[in-house]
């Protein structure tokens, strides 16, 4: 988390999501391809060479690979060590939530081997028994994760909204428990080994949450296609840090919304350009937000 920290601070909140479906590669690079796999990869690297020194960290929504069967898991893993071998941070956006001896699996799946990353994303509601598998490699290889606490889809409020006996609702018992652990394991920049996924479509909430949780680092979804602003991810900031907004389809497709262009004429680099181009913007966007906030500078 340390890591991701200096990475915010030094190239801004951004995370791109490489969610890759076919239909958002450039139908030219599509039929490059040996198979649409092979093609996904190509994009992802490609997006990657441009990406890699203005976005903070990379997710990786493992559905989109498993979906392409063994090829698609093939690009999944290749896509998780090209990032990483160009020092960048990944996230492994899985959402495990399993207990005991298989949620040690998962644990090694994930944090060793083919599908290694820096991150991963955990569902709690099975308990904290779900969690405790994946927190000895925090302790023994410096890996993190973001457990799913509140979310930016509507269905949020189904279970994550249930008020509790004792008062609070139940993602604020999600936030509690994952204090309780990053009170243990806090790194040089006062934030713990995992933190938690909080969507920026409920700003009026925004900073009572970011104020009851300050040693907790925000994996913060929601922003541009499900609705969140700038200034709503902003309020989910500590200071200028201490968060990072995911955006995936507004910068994979990023060409489709770049005037004039023949969608059957954009070849890999003009679409990793215009990707380019849509993370420095929504960079630039977040910053100013941020540093628009009271004693912000």
């Amino acid at each position: 988390m340390d890591q991701l920290y200096e990475a915010v601070a030094d190239k801004g909140p951004v995370c791109v999501g490489l969610d890759t479906a076919a239909e958002y590669i450039p139908p030219q690079e599509r039929r490059k391809g040996a198979s649409i796999a092979e093609a996904v990869l190509a994009y992802n690297r490609a997006l990657v060479d441009r990406t890699v020194d203005i976005a903070a960290c990379y997710k990786v929504q493992i559905a989109y690979y498993e979906a392409l069967g063994r090829a698609g898991l093939d690009a999944y893993a290749k896509t998780l060590h090209y990032i990483r071998d160009q020092g960048s941070l990944v996230i492994g956006d899985i959402k495990r939530g399993d207990i005991a001896e298989t949620a040690a699996q998962y644990a090694k799946a994930h944090f060793e081997g083919d599908f290694e990353a820096d991150f991963v994303t955990l569902s709690p509601y099975m308990g904290m028994d779900s969690i405790e598998p994946w927190l000895s490699y925090a302790d023994r290889k410096g890996k993190g994760a973001f457990v799913l606490m509140r979310t930016s889809n509507p269905g949020m409020r189904d279970f994550e909204y249930q008020e509790l006996k004792e008062g609070g609702r139940l993602y604020g018992a999600v936030g509690n428990r994952l204090a309780e652990l990053a009170a243990s394991r806090i790194g040089t920049y006062g934030y713990g080994a995992f933190g938690v996924v909080v969507g920026c479509t409920k700003p009026e909430e925004a900073a009572s949450i970011r104020a009851t949780w300050e040693h907790l680092f925000f994996l913060i979804p929601g922003y541009g296609a499900q609705g969140g602003a700038a200034k709503d991810a902003a309020l989910l900031f500590r200071g200028a840090n201490g968060g990072v907004v995911n955006a995936s389809r507004s910068i994979l497709k990023a060409w489709t919304q770049v005037a004039g262009l023949d969608p059957e004429s954009v070849d890999a680099a003009t679409a990793a350009q215009a990707a380019r181009n849509a993370v420095i913007q929504m960079r630039d966007a977040l910053c100013a937000a941020i540093q628009s906030k009271a004693g912000v500078s």
